[in-house]
């Protein structure tokens, strides 16, 4: 996946770091001079030093090529204007980082539909929105060995198991089923059904492997 990111600010250089450890290609724009050899010296990146609300910017860090943009400078008009300068090269997935709250509106009025404010959220959750989108809510374990993903079984090739077939193995076990706002402890002769919401613990090595199990 290619990743295009406005901001090489806490946020932007975190994510940065994150997509990159997990075998992405990102390009990092930064109009500040410094914040610009930080980041070309902590990252493995291309590291533009440029504006990102500048088209001739967006183009020479391959926008068209873009599979996300996410605009994560502290300036809510800066990424609302980047955003709407890279909807036009229709990059699939545009995020923004959103300082003030009130100003969620504009962006979702204007069709940014993934809005990110750092009062709920961190670096962290914008990576897993990216690159782990079938998974609704994840919680870290421990040191970061294990995984709590709660997400909507959608493989047919689940659908119509019982859990006892499935789980618990190695990687994985299936913890909960939520169904009616009702959450079920999970029995050996229960059958998975398709669109069921299940939590599931496993290992940080198979998150996506599990994902692709169970969402398809």
């Amino acid at each position: 996946m290619y990743v295009v990111i406005m901001g090489g600010g806490r946020v932007g250089l975190t994510l940065a770091s994150l997509l990159i450890s997990d075998g992405h290609d990102v390009t990092l724009i930064e109009s500040d001079e410094s914040l610009c050899a930080d980041a070309a010296v902590e990252l493995d990146a291309l590291v533009i030093c440029g504006n990102g609300t500048d088209t001739k910017t967006l183009e020479e860090a391959n926008i068209k090529d873009a599979d996300v943009f996410v605009a994560a400078t502290g300036n809510d008009e800066a990424n609302l204007l980047s955003c709407i300068l890279a909807r036009e090269y229709h990059v699939p997935k545009i995020i923004a980082r959103v300082s003030n709250p009130d100003h969620e509106d504009a962006f979702h009025k204007v069709g940014i539909q993934h809005v990110i404010s750092p009062e709920r959220t961190a670096a962290g959750y914008l990576e897993k929105l990216i690159t782990r989108p079938k998974v609704a809510d994840l919680i870290v374990l421990g040191h970061g060995d294990a995984e709590i993903l709660d997400m909507t079984v959608k493989n047919h090739e689940v659908v119509g198991k019982k859990i006892g077939d499935i789980s618990p193995t190695e990687e994985y076990i299936i913890i909960a089923i939520h169904t009616n706002s009702e959450i079920k402890i999970p029995q050996p002769d229960m059958i998975l059904e398709e669109n069921t919401k299940i939590s599931v613990l496993v290992k940080m090595e198979a998150v996506q492997k599990v994902t692709n199990l169970f969402a398809g």
